[in-house]
């Protein structure tokens, strides 16, 4: 059996499938880790979904932003740009079947063991391992009740201190923030969520694994960050996106070997 973590696919349905048949995927045997922003900007958003639900227990994704915003869009809460590409996938006929399985995925999906744990973006300098896993399941926990009142106060830069959350909403896009959309923070670990560009272009900000250098933590993975091109330096941690919708690559690492595989975005 062999676990493949696999970075932002954003809808690059074609990419995938030659991956997956580059590592010798078995759905029987060997298991799919995503590491979020399954849709948008890619070519096949819808394949990209069907086929991935389709994988059943083979497959453990967590969510992105990108994911979250279709999500608030088909509920009400925000637009979709053309950019974005989901037009198919926003008329698909099993539609709502798709939102009900995006609804239960969580922010941060764990091994068995906990020793391997996956995040589309990142943890929040502030938080300990236990804070993070609590976090994150309150969040989820509300996606599967009520959703909308998720995306009502989903969107917003504040507050930028887990600290500073005085309301449960709060609390919640503070979360959503750090899991699905950090990249650097301000030195007192406060996060900082305009910046996208590669750590050696940026002057007073932290990359956010740099808090965790120190800290304990299980071995992390996480994508959303296309400019680090799956580099970073901390141990233990993996940055996964390597820009597949950009032109460039899409990787899975492979748990058990310790050992990456990338295909090029197009033949």
């Amino acid at each position: 059996m062999a676990t493949y973590v696999i970075g932002d696919v954003q809808g690059c349905y074609d990419a995938l499938q030659r991956l997956l048949v580059h590592v010798n995927f078995t759905p029987a045997d060997d298991q799919l880790w995503f590491c979020g922003d399954l849709i948008a900007r890619g070519p096949d958003s819808l394949a990209t979904l069907n086929f991935i639900k389709t994988l059943g227990n083979a497959a453990k994704c967590v969510l992105g932003n990108h994911d979250l915003h279709f999500l608030a869009s088909y509920f009400g809460f925000s637009n979709i740009k053309a950019a974005d590409k989901l037009d198919q996938l926003q008329q698909a006929p099993n539609l709502e079947e798709l939102v009900a399985w995006l609804l239960q995925l969580p922010l941060i999906h764990q091994s068995s063991d906990n020793k391997q744990w996956m995040v589309h973006a990142g943890l929040a300098p502030e938080w300990t391992i236990n804070e993070a896993e609590a976090a994150a399941a309150a969040v989820s926990k509300q996606l599967k009740r009520q959703p909308e009142q998720i995306f009502a106060i989903m969107y917003g830069d504040t507050p930028s201190m887990w600290q500073q959350a005085q309301t449960e909403q709060q609390q919640w896009r503070f979360t959503i923030n750090a899991c699905t959309r950090m990249r650097f923070c301000q030195p007192d670990g406060a996060l900082s969520l305009k910046e996208k560009g590669s750590p050696l272009k940026q002057s007073g900000l932290v990359p956010w694994y740099e808090f965790w250098r120190t800290k304990t933590h299980p071995e992390l993975f996480f994508g959303h960050w296309a400019a680090l091109n799956g580099y970073s330096p901390v141990q233990d941690i993996h940055a996964l996106d390597t820009g597949c919708v950009w032109g460039n690559t899409l990787t899975a690492f492979c748990i058990e070997r310790q050992q990456r595989y990338s295909v090029a975005a197009a033949k």
